[in-house]
């Protein structure tokens, strides 16, 4: 009989999954998502070559976590290989706090500490939650494992995190957090087997998608990132705005009226490139398009990685490697070229062939920054961590299991 990890990453109207065979390293067998879970759902898996499962459900349906959770498990017991069975679920959570620093088993106490850290991030933290609740109820003696996008940063020291604010807040949890964490924490995983150089001195990796951010890596452990308190600051995103002036958000409560939900839809849904162009979120659209208004926002999403890569340049004293990855850095060859000609400052050369077929190495040999094309995969650090706090767990038997 076979032990697999359910790995889960929910988000507001989305449910990602893989699964895993608990194998050292653990080995994908499928992956998949289920999308609209509140207006049209429609579920896919795959496995490494081929569509193994699809089905839709009816406009309006409102299929939510729990039935998303329930219908995968229903799934998996019919679809799975003969003789499988979930040992454990990992779950992608946003925000640890500070006093999660590392994966963890979920109990009630853990899962009462989460809930308390819905304030810092409530676009997210109440969705990954409704993943963990749901699993409990269909399978509870299936042992689960948060494991959080801002434990990975907490290596930062406190000038990275402190914000100029009067020190109470900062002794309420008012600080930098930083996000994408287990993206980074992959990247610097294998960085080592790309570039020694990198993998141990000074190198700022480029997680550009939907959602976008930069981080410093000073012996592959995070020293800064562009993120902060929110998943809001730093870089122009998909649809968000990234760093702005607080005055502005003053000018548009007192100029326009905006409420607090307004405001809230403004930064995270409506801004970004988005709202800039006026067409789409998605950099392929745009680089598709011969919009100016396009340009534009491909233009200011490139201008401003460039100045936040200067920023962290700074922070780590110099740069030896540059690495991208995410949707738009693994996939935009345009994106990055005019990232590393903006850094020609810095001493990248970009290799156009290389960077033509996506690297992984796409600096040229006279290059004093290697620059690096590294896919990420945040399911499989989740899948690595679920089974090292599965191995520390002191008896087998309170692992539990459920037939998929």
């Amino acid at each position: 009989m076979a032990n697999a990890l359910l790995v889960l990453n929910a988000g507001s109207s989305s449910l990602k999954f893989s699964v895993f065979l608990d194998e050292d390293p653990p080995r994908r067998l499928l992956r998949g998502q289920i999308d609209g879970l509140l207006t049209a759902p429609r579920f896919v898996a795959r496995d490494a070559t081929r569509t193994v499962g699809e089905k839709e459900w009816p406009a309006g349906t409102r299929l939510g976590h729990a039935g998303a959770i329930e219908f995968l498990f229903d799934w998996g017991r019919r679809q799975l290989p003969g003789g499988h069975r979930f040992v454990a679920a990992g779950h992608r959570v946003v925000h640890g706090g500070t006093q999660f620093a590392h994966p963890v088993v979920v109990d009630a106490a853990v899962l009462a500490g989460l809930e308390a850290l819905v304030p810092l991030a409530p676009l997210h933290q109440p969705h990954n939650l409704a993943a963990i609740k749901a699993v409990t109820q269909l399978a509870p003696a299936v042992a689960q494992v948060a494991c959080f996008d801002t434990a990975f940063h907490q290596t930062q020291p406190p000038v990275a995190q402190t914000f100029a604010l009067p020190r109470r807040y900062f002794d309420e949890g008012v600080r930098r957090y930083g996000f994408h964490g287990l993206s980074y924490e992959y990247v610097a995983s294998v960085l080592r087997m790309h570039d020694r150089r990198a993998a141990a001195g000074r190198t700022v990796v480029a997680h550009l998608g939907n959602g976008a951010s930069l981080c410093a890596l000073q012996n592959s452990l995070s020293v800064a990132t562009t993120m902060g308190f929110t998943a809001l600051d730093g870089l122009m995103m998909g649809t968000r705005c990234g760093t702005i002036d607080p005055g502005v958000l003053l000018y548009l409560l007192d100029r326009h009226g905006l409420s607090r939900p307004d405001l809230e839809r403004l930064l995270y849904t409506e801004s970004g490139l988005l709202g800039v162009s006026g067409i789409s979120s998605d950099m392929r659209a745009l680089l598709a398009s011969s919009d100016p208004r396009a340009a534009e926002a491909v233009g200011l999403f490139v201008y401003r990685i460039g100045r936040e890569l200067g920023s962290l340049a700074a922070a780590l004293g110099g740069l030896d490697a540059l690495v991208f990855t995410g949707g738009i850095g693994e996939n935009a060859p345009i994106v990055r070229e005019r990232v590393c000609a903006g850094a020609g400052w810095l001493g990248v050369r970009l290799d156009d062939e290389a960077n033509t077929r996506n690297g992984p190495q796409i600096s040229r040999a006279e290059s004093a920054v290697s620059v690096w094309v590294v896919p990420t995969d945040e399911e499989l650090m989740i899948a690595q961590h679920t089974r090292r706090v599965l191995a520390s767990m002191p008896s087998p038997a309170v692992r539990g299991s459920a037939r998929p």
